[in-house]
């Protein structure tokens, strides 16, 4: 069976000119989907999706939502300006996981059986600063976020952009960036690669 390749993206900071219809596409060039699989039990272990809400992937979603809820142009720039500020100072994802008990895969429970963890291309980790369980998704979210569903628990994970040293979580120079979900009973690693021509520049 062929692999299938992942899209290569880019954090660098250029400006868009999405429309509406503009962000299913973008919605699949920022998501990861993958299944840890074991044999040995033949059962599945994790099934896990992450959505990297970079400045590209905001700026699809602040337009898409623009539309979908009628916002005057006013107020579209404001939450624009907002979603972009916040990307300055951290990393977002929306992750749904299945399989597992719930109790097990509840990223929020101390106790449970996943570790998160966001690493770049040198080994270099961090740890979320918020995670925040979704008890009860919007609409939107379920709109916007297709893999919501009551078969998968929803959370939204938040790593600084810059680490209290001053290092940057993600470097401009880095080829790619993984999020990490392990524990005892495995380890399943997404993947967002980078074009190589952001690593040159500061």
């Amino acid at each position: 069976m062929a692999a299938c390749v992942e899209p290569v993206v880019s954090l660098n900071p250029r400006t868009r000119a999405y429309t509406a219809g503009d962000y299913e596409r973008v919605y699949e060039r920022w998501t990861r989907n993958k299944r840890s699989f074991d044999f040995g039990r033949l059962k599945s272990v994790l099934n896990v999706t992450a959505t990297f809400e970079s400045r590209d992937f905001r700026w699809a979603y602040v337009v898409r939502y623009g539309e979908d809820f009628g916002l005057p142009p006013e107020a579209r720039t404001a939450m624009l300006s907002a979603s972009l500020a916040d990307a300055e100072q951290r990393h977002r994802f929306f992750v749904t996981l299945g399989d597992g008990r719930p109790r097990d895969i509840d990223l929020t429970n101390d106790r449970g059986g996943w570790r998160v963890l966001l690493l770049d291309d040198r080994g270099r980790q961090s740890t979320p600063i918020e995670v925040e369980r979704l008890r009860k998704a919007t609409v939107a979210e379920r709109t916007y976020f297709p893999t919501v569903s009551s078969f998968r628990t929803a959370f939204r994970l938040v790593f600084p952009v810059r680490h209290e040293d001053g290092h940057p979580t993600l470097a401009r120079e880095a080829l790619f960036a993984v999020l990490r979900f392990t524990g005892p009973t495995g380890q399943v690693d997404l993947k967002w690669e980078f074009e190589p021509k952001q690593s040159r520049r500061r």
